[in-house]
C-alpha cells in the first residue's frame, strides 16, 4: 500500500444525483414537472371509469378528443420547458391558456387538479430566469454611480435611460411632470 492512496470511489447514485441536480438547476424543472402533471388528469379523466361496487360511473364527455389534445399539449409544453429553456415564456403562456380552456372542455379541468397544476406550472415557466441573469429593479441601476438618483430607491429609469426622481421634488417645476394634489 502506498502513502498516497485515493479515497473510496463515490457511489454511482451520488454521481447521478449530482448530475441530475446540475441538469435541474439550469432549466425550469418544477414548472415543466407541474405542467406535465397537470396534463395527465386532463387527458385521462374523460376516458376513465370509476367503479363503485357494481356501479360503473363513466366520466366521458362529448369533448373527449378535445381533452386528450389539451392534455397531450400540456405534456409537450412541460417537456419544452425542460429541453428548450429559451421558449419558456411561450410555453408558460400557452400552458396557462390551455389550463383555462380545460375548465370548459375537460370536466372542469380534470376536476380542478389538472387545471391548478398546469396553471401554477405555466406561471413558474414564465417567471423562471437563468441563474446568470439579473432581474428586477436593481438590474437597471447596477453601475450608475454617476447619476444623482442612483442610491435612491424611489428612482426608476425613464424611457431614454436617465433616472426620474419620483419623489415629487424634481427640478422640472418641482413636480417632475406630475400634478400636485394640494
Amino acid at each position: 500500500m502506498s502513502a498516497v492512496t485515493e479515497g473510496p470511489n463515490e457511489h454511482f447514485l451520488t454521481i447521478h444525483r449530482r448530475k441530475f441536480r446540475a441538469w435541474r438547476g439550469g432549466r425550469p424543472f418544477w414548472a415543466g414537472l407541474l405542467t406535465i402533471l397537470g396534463g395527465l388528469p386532463i387527458a385521462y379523466l374523460p376516458y376513465g371509469n370509476i367503479k363503485l361496487g357494481n356501479l360503473t360511473l363513466a366520466m366521458a364527455t362529448t369533448a373527449g378528443a378535445g381533452s386528450l389534445i389539451i392534455g397531450v399539449l400540456l405534456v409537450v409544453l412541460g417537456l419544452t420547458m425542460w429541453f428548450q429553456q429559451h421558449s419558456r415564456v411561450f410555453a408558460g403562456v400557452a400552458a396557462i391558456l390551455l389550463a383555462l380552456v380545460s375548465l370548459v372542455v375537460s370536466n372542469i379541468g380534470g376536476f380542478l387538479v389538472g387545471f391548478l397544476l398546469a396553471l401554477i406550472g405555466g406561471a413558474l415557466g414564465i417567471s423562471w430566469a437563468p441563474a446568470g441573469e439579473q432581474g428586477g429593479r436593481g438590474a437597471h441601476r447596477g453601475g450608475r454611480a454617476d447619476s444623482p438618483a442612483a442610491d435612491d430607491d424611489r428612482a426608476e429609469p425613464a424611457v431614454n435611460g436617465a433616472f426620474d426622481d419620483l419623489t415629487g421634488t424634481g427640478s422640472m417645476n418641482e413636480t417632475n411632470g406630475r400634478h400636485r394634489a394640494g
